[in-house]
């Protein structure tokens, strides 16, 4: 059992010019990705690659992965105080920053991204609720102000007693959040590629894993910028973590095609993405599979490989390069195969009915969405310097129940 009752918690407090420079240069970016919305608004849809077939671009790959990976990162917090696994418990502020800054920065593409977002106003008073974006709304709105209160209660000590109890309510609602988030595809009946319940589990496992990546990440560069002592043993425990999550990913996928295949209908999407659609199933076997799935998994259960954080800090990286990929698959990829408008018949018309849609991702689509990540980044790094979210030290001696001190340990 970690000795969280030591842990202390400080803002990052380093003097110097490099964090103010880093921050700048994040929001340098974060500016850009509002420039790049605002010239495609202006300009018109035509400098996208976007077209009549495929209206849902590069930017809702980056927005869609923000919003899941935000329900993921909070996966540790929840760990600690719904399940009770103390080690994860002096992480549980961070997890809880990090959902709301990467929730910011996806719904800041999604709405930009979508065009006029200067009636957001009516999107977020007047609702329809048979459509599942009414839904995601109140998710959205409803995980962002309980995180907030999940935040309050771990920093203020008068309200730790609370904490637990909030933490089922955010696990709960993050569930539900993501499942809203797969549905939008599930519940899209007119797509070969969506129409499939399998969705519901399937981001929900994706949140885990994307999540858990970023968070690995995250909390390596923030111990970094201040060489806050960082233990093998917790980002070792997180990688054993993440290879569960990404194995259930993996899984869920095999049993997505399978489903495809075993109904002659989705035939024509399946030989479409496993085998025939060019540069979308080189994505899928090379990117979502090999790289995002087979390879961290390696790296994650062989004794060779798992005893190095640099080894997992790669092999998160390496699920976070899957996971784009493999929303780009299903996003863009879902897209891309034509409306089945008159099964078992063919159609010929000058409206490109039953032709393969063609897409090529601009540069404002993906400053856009680098756009969003800077937000994300913004936010993190803001609330680090103004709060107390990361602990002070991460190191063995203080989290591994089994650390046994030596004459050669090293004082922090």
């Amino acid at each position: 059992m970690a000795k969280a009752s030591k842990v202390v918690y400080r803002e990052i407090s380093k003097e110097g010019a490099g964090f103010y420079l880093s921050l700048g240069i994040v929001g340098i970016v974060a500016l850009l990705g509002v420039f790049a919305a605002h010239y495609m608004e202006t300009s018109g849809h035509h400098v996208t690659g976007m077209n009549n077939q495929i209206v849902w671009g590069l930017p809702h790959v980056f927005a869609i992965f923000l919003i899941v990976a935000a329900s993921g990162a909070l996966n540790v917090a929840s760990i600690g105080s719904v399940f009770g696994k103390t080690a994860y418990k002096p992480l549980a502020r961070l997890s809880g920053l990090l959902a709301i800054a990467l929730l910011a920065g996806g719904l800041a593409v999604l709405v930009l991204d979508l065009g006029r977002p200067d009636r957001l106003i009516v999107a977020a008073t007047t609702y329809n609720f048979k459509s599942i974006f009414a839904w995601n709304i109140f998710l959205y709105t409803g995980f962002l102000a309980i995180v907030a209160v999940y935040i309050w209660m771990m920093l203020e000590p008068k309200m730790n007693h609370y904490s637990s109890g909030v933490g089922v309510v955010a696990f709960v609602w993050r569930l539900a959040l993501t499942t809203g988030t797969g549905l939008i595809f599930g519940f899209l009946v007119a797509r070969q590629g969506y129409d499939a319940a399998v969705f519901a589990p399937l981001f929900i496992l994706m949140s885990f894993s994307l999540g858990l990546a970023v968070f690995i990440l995250v909390l390596a560069l923030s111990a970094a910028s201040e060489d806050r002592p960082l233990g093998d043993y917790i980002v070792l425990k997180l990688g054993r973590l993440l290879g569960l999550f990404v194995a259930g990913v993996l899984y869920f996928v095999i049993v997505q095609h399978l489903t495809n295949l075993y109904a002659t209908e989705h035939h024509g999407i399946e030989r479409f993405i496993l085998l025939g659609g060019g540069p979308i199933t080189k994505l899928f076997w090379l990117g979502q599979i090999v790289i995002g799935s087979l390879v961290p998994l390696m790296i994650l259960y062989v004794p060779a490989f798992n005893k190095s954080k640099t080894n997992i800090y790669i092999a998160a990286g390496l699920v976070i390069l899957g996971g784009l990929s493999q929303l780009y698959v299903i996003i863009i990829g879902g897209q891309a195969y034509p409306l089945v408008l008159f099964p078992r018949m063919e159609v010929k018309s000058s409206f490109f009915d039953g032709v393969i849609n063609s897409y090529s991702a601009s540069l404002p689509e993906f400053v856009l969405g680098i756009g969003g990540v800077a937000v994300a980044g913004v936010i993190t790094m803001i609330g680090l310097k103004i709060l107390r979210f990361l602990p002070v030290n991460l190191s063995d001696e203080t989290f591994d129940p089994h650390f046994k001190k030596t004459p050669y340990t090293k004082e922090h």
